[in-house]
């Protein structure tokens, strides 16, 4: 996955931040903190685009524990809690990534299962009626949303590992005004010439 411009610039405002507090002379207490704030900065943009051998590294269902999970792979785009105490992390690779990441939690505090969202099987899940809340579920943070005014629907797209003769292509969900879900599509990915 290539860096976006969003995480480089992130990248460059916390050097640039860096450098202001180092001109500035703060005190000990200070500079610290900002030391920490700008590790964490570079730890949650190497996280992102780090490649997936990296982000799963070491990582052990039944022996991993939600912090080792949270250290490895960073923060979480989206984190539910369920009743039983269980939970589901999500990692979207996007948004020209081809993977979204679930990592099942049990309510003992370790790791269950790390399962790939994007696939024809979880596709083939999408039923209509659905609830937007109900696909971001089953499939994560959508790589694109576009609104369609005339159309009356929002159509939310995943870029994904499809094989065949394009290895690559968009899995859109339409929701119609109520937020339900009223179909689903294919498209391709455009390539430049």
């Amino acid at each position: 996955m290539k860096p976006t411009f969003s995480s480089t610039r992130s990248l460059a405002l916390a050097c640039a931040a860096l450098a202001a507090f180092t001109l500035s002379g703060c005190d000990d207490r200070q500079f610290d903190a900002m030391l920490d704030s700008i590790r964490q900065g570079f730890k949650a943009f190497f996280d992102s685009v780090k490649p997936d051998a990296l982000l799963l590294k070491g990582l052990t269902p039944g022996v991993s524990t939600l912090e080792q999970v949270r250290e490895q792979m960073g923060k979480p785009e989206t984190e539910r809690v369920f009743d039983d105490g269980s939970r589901r992390l999500e990692y979207p690779r996007g948004p020209q990534g081809l993977k979204t990441w679930m990592v099942d939690i049990g309510p003992n505090g370790r790791l269950v299962a790390i399962t790939q969202a994007l696939t024809a099987e979880n596709f083939a899940k999408i039923r209509l009626g659905m609830s937007e809340d109900e696909v971001r579920r089953l499939l994560g943070k959508p790589g694109q949303v576009a609104g369609y005014r005339l159309k009356k629907e929002t159509v939310w797209s995943w870029k994904w590992l499809e094989g065949g003769v394009t290895p690559e292509a968009y899995f859109n969900v339409h929701f119609g005004p109520d937020g339900r879900v009223t179909t689903t599509s294919r498209s391709d990915v455009i390539r430049g010439h």
